[in-house]
């Protein structure tokens, strides 16, 4: 009995954390420490949790509060409080709050406004600063966060909360309530931008800020100020609360469910998924005239599958093609590496329409010198200086922008002085100007980090050894001169050996023919680096040595074997 408590109170904090109902695979995973959870064996395990402890309640294929918050207060007789933050970076502990605006609202009236400086305890990154217009000296004798989170919360009372993107200001407020009271915020917390989406579907392209203040025609514009920020919010909210109305709800517990309400069209289409089995390998949605519309991977066919299903709305690409899916065909692969390999060439291949990222020779931008200036160029002339190749177009023209013809050969050397000059702006209260210069050093840095990591790949020479999809068999990557030379099968026995030769023979002429980065091989080279940065337990990456390759295949054979 004492354990079926425990694990009853354990799933009451998460659907709390949550803030709302969690599906029956992850409160499972969550509540028993498992690694996988099945939708069978997911609910058998919570069913006696759920049913016997009257705070629970299914809610569909998912855990919930029997009570919801909310439950039996009208949305007119409610108060809100409505909450925004400005912060020194986007992460709490790492970064800190810097100004906090909020707007109470009573009976849908307007009831009062809260506003402080916050002094975070760091320096304003010059990022913030720019977009805010917040200076340090400003911030100097303003109440630090515990302080000013203690009066927002006097202020705040019983009410509501409600914020646009509520994650990500909840997640600094439920820190500091925390340090001051050990709980998080209880209260029911309404996030405008999910409502924005379900009641405004079709009718606004985006649900920022600033796009549903134009939409809905608010008095105060949105500006990086959490004050006039929250008061655009304020309005915005009032007209959602209207549209939801107009939809039957009459309880912040129906509003809290407007916005959580996964209206997934595709719920019906998930047992095309029934049979996949839990094992790597690439999946293919194809629609009534078997032609593939979206390629994908998975390191579990299984769990990957069935998300597709079970959590929000994908992008509008990839929902379409849920939509007229009609059949899921999978291939399995012996390890996650290989089925991401199989993944780009197969989307390189049949090219489907709901893959946003087809890799293509013709979309790399060069960085070259034209006259003084430095341009971004899909087709750069091979008699000039170049940067590349880089994968945004965005990024590139931005990096160009800010760079002088000099400063080329070597790009990172421009940062110093970009920053200089970000700070100058700043300083002069050219908000505008300043904005635009740190998108341009922010392009700057994402393009100096993609070429060095190039220049890296380029120089990599390492064999990766992953479970191949047959028993007893090891599949090796053979990495040199700019690209995967070479791909062997390594069978049990002595017949590893030969393939490890031909593998080490084709690495040595890929070397000897090629020291720079092959455009044809980028992609699969980037994502090589990408499973070296952060590799699956099942791979082995080690020197071009017969040795050291054939030890490595016998380890990864043992381990895949038992």
């Amino acid at each position: 009995m004492q354990l079926r408590l425990d694990a009853a109170d354990r799933l009451v904090e998460l659907v709390e954390e949550r803030r709302g109902p969690v599906f029956e695979e992850e409160a499972a995973r969550r509540l028993f420490a498992l690694r996988q959870a099945p939708a069978g064996l997911a609910r058998s395990l919570l069913a006696e949790v759920v049913e016997e402890d009257a705070r629970l309640a299914w809610r569909g294929d998912a855990v919930g509060l029997a009570r919801p918050l909310g439950e039996d207060l009208p949305l007119e007789e409610a108060t809100y409080v409505v909450v925004d933050l400005e912060t020194t970076g986007l992460r709490p502990g790492s970064s800190q709050i810097c100004e906090i605006g909020a707007v109470r609202l009573r009976r849908l009236e307007y009831d009062g406004e809260f506003h402080t400086l916050v002094d975070p305890g760091m320096a304003l990154t010059p990022g913030a600063s720019a977009l805010t217009g917040l200076r340090e000296a400003q911030l100097r004798h303003a109440p630090p966060p515990a302080v000013a989170v203690q009066r927002l919360l006097r202020f705040a009372g019983d009410a509501v909360v409600v914020a646009h993107n509520a994650r990500f200001d909840l997640a600094f407020l439920d820190r500091e309530t925390e340090r001051l009271t050990g709980f998080r915020i209880a209260a029911p917390v309404v996030d405008t931008v999910p409502l924005a989406r379900m009641l405004l579907a079709g009718r606004v392209p985006r649900a920022s800020l600033a796009q549903l203040s134009q939409f809905v025609g608010t008095s105060v514009q949105p500006c990086h100020r959490a004050l006039p920020d929250a008061q655009a919010t304020a309005e915005i909210l009032l007209a959602l609360i209207g549209l939801a109305q107009e939809r039957g709800a009459r309880t912040v517990a129906d509003l809290l469910a407007l916005a959580s309400t996964r209206t997934r069209r595709v719920w019906s289409k998930r047992l095309l998924a029934a049979d996949a089995p839990s094992r790597p390998g690439v999946y293919l949605f194809r629609d009534r005239n078997e032609q593939v519309l979206y390629i994908g991977r998975a390191r579990d066919l299984r769990a990957r599958l069935r998300s597709y299903f079970r959590s929000d709305r994908q992008r509008p690409a990839v929902e379409a093609a849920l939509l007229a899916v009609e059949r899921i065909e999978w291939r399995t692969a012996g390890s996650e590496l290989e089925a991401a390999l199989e993944e780009l060439r197969l989307i390189r291949e049949l090219r489907p329409p709901a893959n946003a990222r087809v890799p293509r020779l013709d979309r790399y931008i060069w960085l070259r010198r034209r006259g003084d200036a430095v341009v971004a160029s899909t087709s750069p002339p091979s008699n000039t200086l170049l940067q590349g190749p880089i994968r945004s177009r965005r990024s590139a023209q931005l990096a160009a922008r800010a760079l002088e013809a000099d400063e080329l050969e070597r790009p990172r050397s421009a940062l110093p002085r970009l920053r200089r000059r970000l700070a100058v702006l700043a300083e002069c209260r050219r908000f505008e100007d300043a904005a635009r210069l740190r998108d341009r050093i922010d392009a700057l840095e994402r393009v100096c980090r993609e070429l060095e990591r190039q220049e890296q790949l380029r120089r990599l020479e390492r064999c990766l050894l992953v479970p191949a999809a047959e028993p007893g068999y090891v599949r090796a990557y053979f990495v040199a001169g700019g690209r995967i030379a070479a791909e062997r099968a390594l069978p049990p026995g002595g017949g590893a050996a030969l393939e490890v030769e031909a593998g080490l023979a084709t690495a040595r002429r890929a070397r000897a023919a090629s020291n720079t980065l092959l455009l044809a091989g980028l992609e699969e080279l980037l994502l090589v680096g990408a499973f070296l940065r952060k590799p699956p337990p099942e791979l082995r990456a080690v020197p071009l040595e017969r040795g050291a390759i054939l030890y490595a295949a016998g380890q990864v054979a043992a381990t895949s074997g038992s």
